[in-house]
């Protein structure tokens, strides 16, 4: 069950006499009205009908209490708060609603609870429950405090002091009247000191304690319930059961009420009048209305029914054509009907030159005012036809658009342009004479023609569906059509198209166009009535902005189909066929709305997830900061505009900027983005930004300061100063690691290089020595030899000895050379070859001196390949251990062994001579350096010892480094 407000009970033969006057005076009556109202229901997003506190909060928020919460508007939508998804509010059945100097919001509930709002955060005060009653007013003193009573029997006062609400038993002489008044008798503290008391049978205005003026009330025994000031400080009251009464300053007032086009039975709970001079009504039961005095006004006789089309005759009546009712003639304040038999189905209406009135209809032909009636005429293509568009020319013609084609009298006869004159099949829905005398000819589905000088041309256009036209002074076009927009024509014959997409028009079903004196354009559609301001046609037509300034008057439908449509008249007024009848205004006494609206963002979306913040506050605010794995940002804002008709957007537009934190000063490159609430940011790129988003109203006047904040925008891992740095340090290690290991290697290949030139000269070095050492001594002791032989020619037994010692030191040359030649081919480089020639040469050696031989090998030897000067080395070393076992140890056998171990190989030499024994000798002991010497050489081991058996045992020890390790 609903929760009303006390005495309800007492308003129910007030909603019956209110359904009375609903159906008594109906449209009409609304349509007589002074004044315009726009309602919104829960059906527009309001919690609850029942409007019981309203008040404006200086952010710019409309703020209502409802008994279905509490509820902010923006001018285009609602904000809903209760106890499901607000915590801490104590009760969904609001009833007061206040707004202190420091900008703290007070909310009173129906249960007894004060609420505080302070930044966006709600918490509750105290609760004064019980028979104390219910917070109704508030008072705020020279000192900050605000005192707060209740509406029970002996107006209980609080005070809230230094952030506590405490009860007050003795109020301060200087305000306690007025709260007492406030509660009691409806005081309303006004502007620059003023107070309005309701009291008794009088309205008592006062300013500094002296009355100033006294009105008897108009309500009779309806009690007041709500009051506020106007922009001009004048009174105006709500009441339960009576409506509003707006006061001027003389006293006089304007009563509003459910025949104005209230929304309940004139029972009213609230009442604000905002900064853009609307005047806001909380009812009970009929939701929020906004009550506006009309800027729009037709003689009561022309509204109602659907007009389609007006002409002005040279007094001043007006002539308009309503569809199926005929027509009606308007001059000073008195009308008078004509209908055309059979159907009355006037649809386009002229006054030519010689003030002949002429009715076009649908599928009946032309009529024209003869002789007190419309009579049908006859002629070329008029005749049982559809009639859409009329125009007079300078000349004196009339010309009719007619479904087949174009029609033009001379005043004699009648002259036909259809397919034969170059027209198309398509009807003609538009005619415009210019300045030249050209008449440019809209058709339904082919475009633009033009007739001069009795010929028809073909005119190139954007647009093929026209439905109105109109020419400038200037020589301009200007095109409509139902479906596609507008298009504009230059005197030289450029165009330019405007849509609702693209440009921000209104509408893209255009039915009508005139120009006001000031050069704005005024468009007719099936959005409404809207005027695109001069100046932003200049500055789109010109590349300084991409959309028109368009401002939506009316909601009602514009008529469409018929010229002639809207009218200037004589005197600058502007009339407009609708759906409602006509509609008429001046516009030298429409004043522009120089009040940009706020801009307000609401919420800030990160991947679909609204970020921590309290609807309550104001506006979104902070920082937003995103990291690498976020994927998506929305931003939502609102403009507060409460002027903008009911559902239409275009009363608002936006534009924004995001731009980089270190860019100097403010970006002028806006992104317009029309009446869009919304911006969405997919993937910004890492760094630091500026969000700013700025509203203009329906005037074109933008809020510059807007609103704005910080986005940040984390780079990912690989992209952070830290990662960067270390990726240099690693990258600079590696790449010195690199050019370590490629100069290194290179190195070592330069290395190897030399060593084996040093290599192939120490072995070249070693060749030649041998040669020169064995080769050369052998062969000079040979010439010697034989040199002695030949002086001994006469000594036979001389010249046999030489000849003996000749061929012993050619043996000993073919054996040294045979060793050179061994030890210089690299096929011998393995350990096999070392092995084999070892005990071939020892074999050779110890045969030759009756020494007993006994080799000792590996079977299957493997093939490993050692260095040329290993080879060259072990071999002498070894040569030299066999040649001690003849020379030095007289031995009679000796033995040969090879054995391999891990890495390295070992050749011994044993024999059975006499030991070691006095090795002093020097011969022996300069082999055995030599040995050494050589086993050291090839990194070696040497060694020398006494036998098992006696004898001794030369070992070499020999590393095995393969060639290919060596590389």
């Amino acid at each position: 069950m609903r929760i009303l407000a006390p005495s309800v009970n007492a308003r129910i033969h007030f909603w019956v006499i209110g359904l009375v006057l609903l159906l008594g005076l109906g449209q009409r009556a609304a349509a007589d009205s002074p004044f315009a109202v726009d309602v919104w229901s829960t059906a527009d997003g309001l919690p609850e009908n029942v409007v019981i506190a309203l008040t404006q909060t200086r952010d710019g928020y409309l703020w209502l209490g409802t008994q279905g919460g509490l509820a902010r508007f923006d001018g285009n939508s609602f904000t809903k708060f209760n106890v499901n998804n607000t915590p801490g509010l104590p009760d969904n059945l609001i009833v007061f609603l206040y707004e202190d100097s420091h900008t703290n919001f007070w909310v009173g509930t129906h249960n007894g609870s004060l609420c505080l709002i302070q930044n966006g955060v709600l918490k509750s005060v105290f609760n004064v429950s019980g028979a104390v009653g219910k917070i109704t007013a508030a008072y705020e003193d020279k000192q900050g405090d605000l005192w707060f009573a209740t509406d029970a029997a002996n107006t209980d006062v609080f005070r809230w002091h230094e952030g506590a609400l405490e009860h007050v038993s003795q109020l301060p002489v200087e305000f306690r009247s007025d709260l007492y008044d406030m509660v009691r008798h409806g005081l309303l503290a006004g502007k620059d000191g003023t107070r309005w008391l309701m009291k008794g049978s009088h309205v008592e205005r006062s300013r500094n304690g002296l009355v100033e003026k006294q009105f008897v009330i108009p309500w009779g025994g309806a009690s007041v319930t709500a009051a506020c000031e106007d922009e001009a400080g004048n009174l105006i009251v709500g009441t339960r059961g009576a409506g509003v009464f707006w006061f001027d300053a003389a006293g006089n007032y304007q009563h509003i009420t459910s025949a104005d086009g209230l929304s309940s039975t004139n029972f009213v709970l609230s009442l604000y009048f905002d900064s853009e001079k609307n005047l806001w009504v909380g009812t009970d039961g009929g939701g929020l209305d906004r009550v506006r005095k009309k800027m729009f006004a037709a003689p009561a006789a022309l509204s109602g029914g659907v007009a389609q089309s007006v002409a002005e005759d040279a007094q001043g009546g007006l002539w308009t054509a309503f569809n199926l009712r005929g027509l009606t003639y308007w001059f000073t304040n008195s009308a008078q009907h004509y209908d055309i038999p059979p159907d009355n189905n006037a649809w386009t209406v002229l006054v030519d030159n010689s003030q002949q009135v002429w009715a076009g209809t649908i599928g009946r032909g032309l009529y024209r005012w003869e002789d007190g009636s419309f009579k049908l005429v006859t002629g070329a293509l008029i005749s049982g036809t559809k009639v859409f568009s009329l125009i007079a020319t300078h000349a004196g013609n009339v010309l009719a658009g007619c479904e087949n084609g174009l029609a033009s009298f001379d005043g004699q006869t009648w002259k036909a342009y259809n397919a034969a004159s170059g027209l198309p099949k398509s009807p003609v829905r538009a005619l415009a004479e210019d300045t030249n005398g050209a008449v440019w000819i809209g058709t339904e589905a082919d475009g633009l023609f033009q007739l001069s000088d009795g010929k028809i041309s073909k005119i190139e256009s954007p647009l093929k569906d026209i439905s109105t036209l109109v020419t400038s002074a200037n020589g301009e076009l200007w095109v409509g059509s139902l479906g596609h927009g507008l298009a504009w024509r230059s005197p030289a014959g450029d165009w330019k198209s405007f849509s609702s997409t693209r440009n921000g028009l209104a509408n893209d079903d255009i039915g009508s166009l005139v120009e006001d004196r000031a050069g704005n354009l005024w468009v007719g559609s099936y959005e409404g009535l809207v005027r695109v301001d001069k100046k932003s046609i200049a500055s789109v037509l010109a590349g300084n902005a991409k959309s028109l300034i368009c401002r939506t008057f009316l909601t009602r439908e514009c008529s469409a189909g018929a010229q002639p449509a809207a009218l200037r008249t004589r005197d600058g007024r502007l009339w407009f066929p609708t759906i409602e009848g006509l509609i008429s205004v001046d516009p030298a006494e429409l004043q522009p709305n120089t009040n940009p609206p706020p801009v307000v963002i609401e919420k800030v979306l990160v991947d679909g997830v609204e970020l921590n913040t309290n609807s309550l506050s104001s506006g979104w605010s902070g920082a937003v900061d995103l990291t690498p794995d976020n994927e998506q940002l929305d931003i939502h804002f609102a403009s507060l505009n409460f002027s903008a008709p009911k559902g239409v957007q275009f009363g608002a537009r936006f534009r924004y900027q995001l731009n980089e934190a270190t860019q100097k000063g403010h970006s002028q490159n806006w992104t317009d983005i029309g009446t869009e609430r919304v911006v969405r940011f997919t993937r910004l790129q890492p760094g630091e930004y500026t969000f700013r988003v700025q509203a203009c109203n329906e005037d074109g006047w933008w809020d510059e300061t807007g609103a704005s904040f910080a986005v940040t925008v984390e780079p990912p891992f690989w992209r952070t100063p830290k990662f960067i740095v270390t990726s240099i340090l690693i990258f600079v290690g590696i790449l010195a690691g690199v050019i370590y290991l490629v100069s290194t290697a290179k190195l070592k290949r330069q290395l190897r290089v030399a060593q084996q030139k040093e290599l192939i000269e120490h072995e070249r070095a070693r060749i030649a020595r041998d040669l020169h050492d064995q080769l050369g001594a052998n062969l000079t002791q040979i010439t010697l030899l034989g040199e002695m032989a030949e002086t001994d020619k006469d000594i036979p037994d001389e010249i046999e000895q030489h000849a003996q010692q000749i061929c012993s030191t050619a043996r000993e040359t073919t054996r040294s050379l045979d060793e050179i030649v061994w030890a210089v081919n690299p096929s011998n480089d393995t350990l096999e070859s070392l092995a084999n020639y070892a005990c071939k040469y020892a074999q050779d050696y110890f045969a030759m001196a009756k020494v007993s031989y006994r080799a000792e090998l590996p079977s299957g030897l493997p093939p490993t390949r050692i260095l040329p000067e290993v080879r060259h080395n072990v071999f002498l070393a070894f040569k030299e251990a066999v040649n001690n076992v003849v020379k030095h140890a007289h031995a009679t056998e000796a033995r040969v062994k090879l054995q391999l171990e891990p890495g390295q190989f070992t050749l011994s030499v044993a024999d059975n001579g006499k030991g070691l024994g006095d090795i002093s000798d020097k011969k022996l002991r300069n082999g055995l350096k030599n040995m050494r010497r050589r086993l050291d050489d090839v990194h070696g081991q040497f060694e020398i010892a006494p036998g098992v058996d006696g004898g001794t045992v030369v070992k070499l020890t020999v590393p095995i480094i393969s060639m290919t390790n060596n590389q």
